[in-house]
């Protein structure tokens, strides 16, 4: 709530461009909610500052370009860049170890999965860049394909909460815990499969 009790006066007053921003520096690992944006954005337009249709745009650009400059970094940059301080307290040693092991395990899979995960998101696509072992093309599907789930569902919820704010942040926390437990689930659900595999084809 103070998070969009701070962005709503920004993004009322710059718009589009604000929102834009904004979500490139959530691409960055920067402890702002992405969804608290892109609910704000959708509430703008709610209000009658923007048009609900370009800011579900806007925001599907923000996201995805915030998050391919994340995996270009890590690919053409990634050894030199997790040297920086500034890095190294965003990609924490923690958070790069564990986005190696989920990426180790699950495979490009990971990669969708990191799209609703703040805390790994930006490790998960820095070490996929960083291993040279993903395409542009794989990476692109798999976060386009993800951002595609999420986005509208957060921009459009904001837009039509826009006027009973208790509601809009009820359905919010609601659609969170939701996505929580799918991906809870869907975590016991790969890790059964790799551990049959692996047990089946120890040296894989």
């Amino acid at each position: 709530m103070e998070v969009f009790n701070a962005l709503l006066p920004i993004f009322t007053e710059y718009g589009y461009l604000a929102v834009f921003v904004m979500l490139l520096i959530c691409g960055f690992g920067v402890p702002v909610p992405e969804d608290v944006t892109l609910v704000t954005g959708g509430v703008i337009a709610g209000l009658g500052y923007a048009d609900v249709n370009t800011m579900f745009a806007v925001g599907m650009a923000g996201v995805i370009i915030g998050d391919g400059l994340v995996f270009s970094i890590g690919r053409f940059k990634g050894a030199s860049v997790m040297r920086w301080k500034t890095v190294q307290r965003i990609i924490t040693p923690e958070r790069f170890h564990s986005a190696q092991e989920a990426f180790q395990k699950y495979g490009r899979w990971v990669m969708f999965v990191a799209r609703f995960l703040p805390g790994l998101r930006t490790p998960v696509f820095f070490t996929a860049g960083m291993s040279k072992r993903v395409s542009f093309g794989t990476w692109f599907l798999m976060d386009g394909v993800a951002a595609l789930i999420s986005v509208p569902v957060w921009v459009y919820l904001g837009y039509f909460g826009a006027r009973n704010f208790e509601w809009m942040f009820t359905i919010l926390h609601r659609f969170q815990y939701g996505i929580f437990a799918l991906l809870g689930v869907g975590a016991v659900v790969l890790g059964v499969v790799w551990w049959r595999r692996r047990k089946a084809n120890p040296s894989a």
